[in-house]
């Protein structure tokens, strides 16, 4: 039988606002699980840039363990009474820099509480298509980088979304990111591929066919680390 023109948008009102129904409450039910996997990603990436974490392994555990998070503004200062939870990294990304918050994690030493042997700094920037963000591990000299991890949003594959492949994060590792004036000169990934930048402590090499991916991660290493400078220096006086 046919039915009224009426009837057929009746119908489809209905069964639009029970499908929205649906997705309200899936989501709703569903935000405290995505919420504790987001937050899980990120102790396992802070992790993965310092030591190497297994299948096995308690994430939860190992973060209780090894870091103290805490956040610093652009001086140096440590920001009482926020923690890096309540930091919205790609928010401050928006403000100028000496006005950022910034979250920091330090692994300390487990029988000496006050020695800090490495330090933990998220990074975040564009690429060519869309946001890109990491995060550096310092060693204890905090100067020579231990480990990066690396991701992206929207970066083309097999050009520059290879920033997540665990070969171009090695390239960082020993790097160092003062010069021998003691300023901040970060390490720059170069224009093409195949070259050996062994010997320099600033440059490792690029991705062929992703300049401006490269670029962009340049960018964002020399203006995140610049940010820290200062409680940089002050880690390096301790």
């Amino acid at each position: 039988m046919r039915q009224s023109n009426s009837y057929i948008i009746f119908y489809a009102s209905v069964l639009a606002i029970v499908c929205a129904g649906l997705l309200v409450t899936a989501n709703t039910l569903l935000k405290d699980r995505q919420k504790a996997n987001v937050d899980l990603e990120q102790k396992m990436n802070i992790l993965s840039s310092v030591i190497e974490v297994k299948e096995e392994d308690n994430i939860d555990t190992l973060y209780s363990k090894f870091v103290k998070e805490f956040v610093v503004d652009f001086e140096g200062n440590i920001k009482e009474g926020i923690t890096p939870k309540e930091v919205i990294v790609a928010s401050e990304f928006k403000k100028p820099v000496e006005q950022r918050l910034l979250p920091v994690y330090e692994f300390r030493n487990q029988e000496n509480k006050d020695k800090v042997e490495y330090v933990v700094l998220p990074v975040y920037g564009r690429g060519l298509w869309d946001v890109i963000w990491g995060y550096v591990a310092l060693k204890e000299d905090m100067n020579t980088i231990q480990g990066v991890k690396l991701d992206h949003k929207g970066e083309t594959p097999g050009l520059g979304a290879r920033i997540v492949e665990e070969e171009v994060q090695n390239r960082y590792v020993k790097k160092t990111i003062f010069n021998e004036n003691n300023e901040i000169e970060s390490v720059v990934m170069m224009k093409g591929e195949g070259m050996d930048w062994s010997e320099n402590p600033h440059r490792v090499d690029g991705l062929s066919g992703a300049t401006l991916t490269a670029q962009g991660v340049n960018n964002m290493m020399k203006e995140y680390l610049s940010a820290y400078e200062n409680y940089i220096k002050k880690i390096k006086k301790k």
